[in-house]
């Protein structure tokens, strides 16, 4: 292990911190300059920047040869589930989450919807050329549709709220404003990509110097690695007090890979992507299911409190265990198993139930007083 690695790992770490506060506060900034909202810059700007990894190396793949495009399918649903599980989790552990009603009404509903569709295309053990056609459409469409109606909605406020004169100084102003922004937002990607590259790639020779396999490197530093851009975004976001922008990157980003990375890979492979028969048993249902969890965890006050952030964290840990036991083929396998499918599984569902219950229950309780 020869020293330029170790330097580049450290320096790594600091490109992902410095990479991650340029493109938040860019970020935040740009949204009040172009008249939109930070939740919607988050869940255009810095997901789809912060997945642009992904993107990249899906369509890269797409040309290099069928194995390394298959790969795509794995990346987007390893992604997915940790961008949940382990980035939202950890981002409400540091502080409450705060869920804007247009995540509940819209965005959140569309992930799950769209991550049944990605199920579905797959049964048939292979994502074509015409799912990733109608899966790149529709990242155009939401993309169009997100940001014409948060600038509805601004233009509506602005012009309650303020004279022709202000707005016409807001104007003036924003040239400017915007294009430093911008300029922080670029920045921050590419030191947020550089960062993470430094950092996955010294760390994966640290591992392999230590002695630890590749395949568990594969499963657990990798797996990390390539989610390190959202991971310091939402932390940087969450400090900053910017949770708009958290929770928006990470709903994003999920969208994002689906219909853009999956959907532009699929697209572009002669003949598509392959769906192994593990995943379509068991890793698309865990990335449906995760997506499912979000609807009755934001439902329930608005709020992703410190506990549910702990426990995603939690089922994340238990994941990444089930995957590594898979791996490694122990025979704790079996009985690790049966706690997830008969006790964890049936009392997290059970949870989940009582908090919706609950939530309905005050939605109607403050109704009726008010029509009192």
């Amino acid at each position: 292990m020869d020293v330029l690695t170790l330097v580049l790992f450290v320096i790594g770490i600091v490109l992902l911190i410095v990479g991650a506060e340029l493109l938040v506060r860019g970020a935040s900034n740009l949204a009040l300059a172009i008249g939109i909202s930070p939740l919607v810059v988050g869940l255009t700007v810095v997901s789809f920047g912060t997945s642009a990894p992904e993107l990249a190396v899906s369509i890269q793949g797409a040309f290099a040869g069928q194995k390394e495009v298959d790969v795509a399918l794995g990346n987007v649903i390893g992604s997915n589930i940790m961008n949940i599980l382990f980035v939202l989790g950890l981002s409400a552990l540091i502080a409450p989450l705060a869920i804007s009603m247009q995540l509940i009404r819209m965005d959140v509903p569309l992930m799950i919807g769209i991550s049944f569709i990605m199920w579905l295309m797959a049964l048939n053990g292979r994502v074509d050329r015409i799912d990733g056609f109608i899966l790149a459409v529709g990242i155009v469409g939401y993309v169009a549709w997100t940001i014409y109606k948060s600038r509805q909605e601004q233009q509506d406020s602005q012009t309650a709220d303020s004279t022709e004169e202000e707005q016409n100084a807001r104007a003036n102003k924003g040239f400017v404003t915007i294009v430093q922004n911008v300029i922080f937002v670029v920045i921050g990607l590419v030191f947020l990509v550089t960062g993470a590259n430094w950092l996955l790639n010294g760390a994966v020779t640290i591992a392999e110097y230590l002695g630890i396999s590749s395949l568990i490197i594969g499963l657990t530093i990798v797996a990390v690695g390539t989610s390190l851009p959202e991971v310091a975004t939402s932390v940087i976001g969450v400090l900053r007090g910017e949770r708009d922008i958290v929770v928006g990157n990470v709903i994003g980003s999920n969208i994002f890979n689906i219909l853009a990375v999956l959907g532009f890979a699929s697209l572009l492979a002669p003949n598509g992507i392959t769906v192994p028969e593990n995943a379509l048993r068991f890793d698309i249902p865990i990335m449906v299911a995760v997506a499912l969890v979000c609807f009755p965890v934001f439902f329930t006050g608005y709020m992703m409190r410190r506990w549910e952030g702990f426990l995603f964290i939690c089922y994340y840990m238990l994941y990444t265990t089930f995957l590594v036991l898979q791996a490694i083929k122990s025979p704790m396998l079996e009985p690790f198993s049966s706690v997830m499918i008969y006790l964890v599984l049936p009392l997290t569902v059970i949870l989940l139930v009582a908090l919706t219950l609950s939530q309905v229950y005050k939605l109607r309780r403050n109704r009726a007083q008010r029509n009192v």
